[in-house]
């Protein structure tokens, strides 16, 4: 499944993402802080959603109530409830 998020709250606009049965093939940041987004993208490729999510939920960026990296875990937790949806 690939969907593109767009993102709320952050310098980025969007965010590419694809995902097969809860693992994350790729993750692509339209905007926002270049190392840090293709950090982010890089570390979850190959991990299961749910295994990264704790893991980025809630993080804010400075005085911003969220990130870049709340925003992917919004974008995933809506992905991951399509493909439940689908079953």
């Amino acid at each position: 499944m690939k969907k593109t998020y767009f993102t709320k709250g952050t310098c980025s606009k969007a965010i590419q993402i694809d995902m097969e049965d809860g693992v994350i093939n790729s993750v692509k940041f339209i905007g926002g802080c270049s190392g840090n987004t293709q950090g982010i993208a890089r570390l979850g490729a190959g991990r299961k959603a749910e295994e990264i999510l704790p893991l980025i939920r809630g993080i804010r960026c400075g005085f911003k109530p969220t990130s870049c990296p709340d925003q992917l875990a919004s974008a995933l937790t809506e992905m991951l409830a399509e493909e439940r949806a689908k079953k």
